[in-house]
């Protein structure tokens, strides 16, 4: 639901790599004004650490009295007991605890970075707002893999919120603009909008825009059109066709690596699907930059190197009952490496871009074909992953081609014991990661974009996901999946 209203709201303030071949801007660029910087930056510490304690209280109450979850009968002996036993491997759904888990971490976050708070000291409140859920909320023992992927997967989502909602402020404005902008503002980034309502800031005319970065440079995709999947399984084969929505945002220049803010330069890519039997949300790709530093300037060609962040959420469902196999689901929450990136303007109507992304991963979780038990049917894993693409750009805004590839390897270490019943085990002192096993993931998409009339282009998408597994205990298994989208792509 949030991302679909991001999808929308964006467009008001006029892929496997988010990296857009063909980047409109969407006005022109100015820096931020240091009396936005100074009204803004304030450091409010006890609102910042009230806020992310009193949604905690809220969710808690939410989900014990109108939700009655068995989960939310806290006590003062289940929080003993939590400190007592300590943290284990938990078995929730692959969305609850690779992007909503997250999505609420983001929500800690931006309780910070909203009064006042950079990047890091953010990080550090969210850090202690899943910390507080996991130890004192709930009468489950504390999840390990939630205490990682809430802050870190948090911290991604959250800047990168922060952000898109700062493009919508303007202070200047009053009336149904301002009304329209502050309501988009809650949307996208709720306790920012939460935050401006209770300081009065959502109403309040100012001399100047109030945005904490200025104009940017942003480029903005949005697409829709039609998808067919297919999936491959032990011979089988699985289809299905529906619809397909797409947002894309590039911010920043990739090759400005002047500021050291991290977030200076960041890519979004949300894709949902409206397909029979397959979840809305069915990818999630954030990718910023950390800290950077150029190796090349020169008039044809240009090369920059950094540190980047990447969060990467892909999930599916069975394609049919028949054959009862899921194509796919990953989730990468938790990742940073290093990242390379290059241009080179061949003439003056071709352009040349590249880049390659090599990370470590502290977790992650992908599609197992054994482990299943409660809500979970994937393994929790760490690895590394290598992101690589290119895109050739003709006759500067008319058509452009793409193709990206991206490997993920990854270990689920904590097994469990050779002859263990899942249906007779304990979900919840099982504290395993799932089926001991080094899974690859490899996903190879390729584009190809034609201008039709001004800002609108047609597109034409393909892209493969495989996956094979080698199991300690079980026979190794190999699958894929294709899917190929026909789509009208409009640049802001």
């Amino acid at each position: 639901m949030t991302i679909l209203t991001v999808l929308c709201l964006v467009a008001n303030v006029a892929g496997l790599r988010a990296q857009m071949p063909i980047k409109l801007d969407i006005g022109t660029q100015a820096p931020p004004d240091s009396a936005d910087l100074a009204y803004y930056g304030r450091k409010r510490f006890w609102q910042a650490a009230g806020t992310v304690v009193g949604f905690n209280v809220g969710l808690w109450a939410f989900d014990r009295y109108v939700q009655n979850g068995d989960f939310a009968r806290i006590s003062f002996n289940s929080i003993k007991e939590n400190f007592k036993h300590g943290f284990i491997w938990d078995n929730d759904k692959l969305g609850t605890n690779m992007f909503l888990h997250p999505y609420n971490g983001n929500l800690y976050y931006n309780a910070a970075r909203s009064n006042g708070y950079n990047f890091w000291q953010s990080s550090l409140f969210a850090i202690g707002g899943s910390a507080m859920w996991e130890l004192f909320m709930e009468c489950e023992y504390p999840s390990t893999n939630d205490i990682i992927a809430t802050p870190i997967g948090g911290s991604a989502i959250g800047e990168m919120t922060y952000r898109v909602s700062d493009t919508m402020i303007d202070d200047r404005t009053g009336g149904a603009e301002r009304a329209a902008r502050e309501v988009g503002v809650f949307l996208v980034n709720p306790i920012r909008g939460f935050t401006r309502i209770i300081n009065g800031d959502a109403w309040r005319r100012r001399a100047t825009s109030g945005r904490q970065f200025g104009t940017p440079d942003v480029g903005i995709e949005l697409t829709g059109g039609c998808k067919l999947m297919e999936f491959r399984h032990n011979n089988m084969d699985g289809v299905r066709v529906g619809g397909t929505l797409g947002f894309t945002m590039e911010y920043g220049d990739r090759f400005e690596v002047h500021s050291t803010k991290p977030y200076d330069y960041f890519t979004v890519h949300a894709q949902l699907n409206f397909i029979t039997r397959q979840p809305v949300l069915s990818r999630l790709n954030v990718q910023g930059r950390l800290l950077a530093r150029e190796l090349l300037d020169h008039h044809k060609d240009d090369l920059s190197i950094g540190l980047y962040q990447d969060f990467d959420y892909y999930d599916s469902d069975t394609i049919s009952k028949a054959q009862g196999k899921c194509p796919y689901k990953l989730g990468v929450p938790a990742s940073v490496g290093v990242g390379a990136m290059y241009r080179n303007k061949i003439t003056p109507h071709i352009t040349f871009d590249a880049d390659l992304h090599v990370n470590g991963i502290l977790l992650g979780g992908i599609l197992s074909d054994y482990y299943d038990l409660d809500e979970r049917n994937y393994n929790l894993a760490m690895g590394f992953s290598v992101k690589g693409g290119m895109q050739v750009v003709w006759d500067k805004e008319r058509f452009c081609v793409s193709a990206t590839h991206a490997l993920y390897r990854l270990y689920t270490m904590k097994g469990y014991p050779v002859g263990t019943d899942l249906e007779d085990a304990d979900r919840r002192t099982l504290n395993v990661m799932g089926d001991k096993s080094a899974a690859t993931f490899g996903i190879t998409e390729v584009k190809a974009q034609m201008r039709l009339h001004k800002q609108l282009y047609l597109g034409i998408q393909l892209c493969h996901f495989f996956r094979g597994t080698q199991y300690r205990d079980f026979p190794d298994v190999n699958s894929s999946a294709f899917t190929q989208s026909l789509q009208l792509v409009y640049k802001l």
